[in-house]
């Protein structure tokens, strides 16, 4: 004999997973995968499934996202794997994106500022001590 209806749970059940998935922390699951994967996520992650386990003996929440993984390959001319990597911080490092290249350009512009109003003071200090007998 049913209690309730089972559409009704199933739909709450939807929509409490939605909820906690709304909620992640997508700066604390970066840092956790690149401590443990050594590699950042791409723009692109797609949502495939939530749901409520028993993990350890401890109700959790499973989560399945794909995400892209950068990946590189070196080997050598007899087609031997010389190195692997799926880490995006290594491309990063070597070239600033246009948003870095723009931060970098505003915090040289106001050190130029800077640095021209400390010569200005200087200089009108120079010419007043020039002034003094």
């Amino acid at each position: 004999m049913k209690v309730t209806n089972p559409e009704l749970i199933q739909d709450s059940e939807k929509e409490f997973i939605d909820t906690i998935n709304a909620e992640l922390d997508w700066e604390a699951i970066e840092k956790l995968l690149m401590q443990k994967h050594k590699f950042a996520l791409q723009d692109e992650v797609d949502y495939k499934n939530g749901d409520m386990v028993v993990f350890d003996n401890q109700i959790a929440y499973k989560f399945d996202f794909e995400i892209k993984v950068p990946l590189s390959v070196v080997f050598n001319r007899q087609g031997e794997c010389l190195d692997i990597s799926t880490s995006r911080h290594d491309e990063a490092a070597q070239e600033p994106g246009p948003r870095e290249m723009a931060e970098i350009k505003d915090r040289s512009s106001e050190k130029v500022e800077q640095l021209a109003s400390s010569i200005a003071d200087m200089i009108s200090e120079i010419n007043q001590g020039d002034d003094t007998p």
